[in-house]
C-alpha cells in the first residue's frame, strides 16, 4: 500500500522567475500537513510541481513509496493516486453535479465511493441534479472536493479552500476535510491564507517564504512562537 509521498530537493521556475527553491516536505496517509505563508511564497507552485503541471519547470524528486513521479504527466500521477483541487475550482459548468462526480471515478475506488464521498461531503447531497453554473463559490468547492475524492486518492492537495467563502461554508468544509484521513485512509496537504483554519485541522504545518521552507512543526508549536507568527506570516490568532 501507498503509505507517504516524499518532495526532496524540489525547485521550480516559470520561465526564469524562480518560485521554489530545494524544499523538502513529507505526507503521511491518514494526516493532515498545511502548508502557510503570504502570497507569492510558493505554495501553489508546490502543489503544481507534485503533480508536474506543464506550466513550470522544475527539478528535484518527488516519490510515492519509492517510485518517482517526476516523468510522469499529471493524469498518470493522478491514476497514481495523487489528486488536486486547484483554487479555482473548475467543474464542468455545464454538467450536472452528478455528472461530475461520475466522470470522476477511476478503477480505483470502489463500487460504494460516491455513497462514501456523499457520506464525507454532506453539502453535495443535495447539489446532484443541479448544473455547475447554477451553484454558489462554496457550493463548487464542495464539488471539487468531492469529484476529487471519486478518483479514490491516497494523497488529496487543496490549494486554498477556503478562499473566497463565508465563515458558515468554511466551518462545514472544514469539519468534512477533518474526516477525510481516516474515512478514506489518506493523506491532506493544504495551503491556506486563512492561519486559523489551518492550525485547527492540520496535524503538522510547513511555512513557506519566497519559495522556501523556513520552518515546520505542529500548530500547537507555531500558536506558541508569535515571533514566528509575526516574522513569516504577518498574521495574528483571529
Amino acid at each position: 500500500m501507498t503509505d507517504e509521498l516524499v518532495v526532496t530537493s524540489l525547485s521550480a521556475s516559470y520561465g526564469l522567475a524562480v518560485a521554489l527553491s530545494d524544499v523538502s516536505i513529507t505526507l503521511q496517509k491518514g494526516e493532515i500537513v498545511g502548508l502557510l505563508g503570504r502570497n507569492g511564497a510558493g505554495k501553489t507552485t508546490l502543489l503544481k510541481s507534485i503533480i508536474n503541471n506543464p506550466e513550470l519547470s522544475s527539478k528535484g524528486e518527488v516519490g510515492v513509496e519509492g517510485e518517482s513521479l517526476r516523468k510522469m504527466p499529471t493524469f498518470k500521477v493522478a491514476r497514481r493516486g495523487v489528486a488536486w483541487v486547484p483554487d479555482n475550482r473548475r467543474i464542468f459548468t455545464a454538467l450536472s453535479v452528478a455528472e461530475n462526480l461520475d466522470i470522476a471515478k477511476t478503477k480505483r475506488a470502489p463500487a460504494d465511493q460516491l455513497d462514501r464521498v456523499l457520506a464525507s461531503v454532506p453539502l453535495v447531497e443535495g447539489l446532484m441534479k443541479r448544473r455547475g453554473f447554477e451553484l454558489s463559490g462554496g457550493e463548487q468547492q464542495a464539488v471539487t472536493i468531492a469529484r476529487a475524492l471519486m478518483s479514490a486518492p491516497d494523497f488529496l492537495l487543496l490549494d486554498e479552500p477556503t478562499e473566497g467563502l463565508s465563515p458558515l461554508i468554511v466551518e462545514q468544509l472544514q469539519q468534512s476535510i477533518s474526516q477525510l484521513p481516516a474515512l478514506f485512509d489518506l493523506g491532506v496537504l493544504v495551503t491556506e491564507q486563512n492561519f486559523r483554519f489551518v492550525t485547527e485541522l492540520a496535524d503538522r504545518v510547513y511555512i513557506l517564504e519566497t519559495g522556501q521552507a523556513v520552518w515546520t512543526g505542529t500548530p500547537d508549536e507555531l500558536i506558541a512562537r508569535p515571533e514566528l507568527i509575526n516574522r513569516h506570516l504577518s498574521v495574528g490568532e483571529k
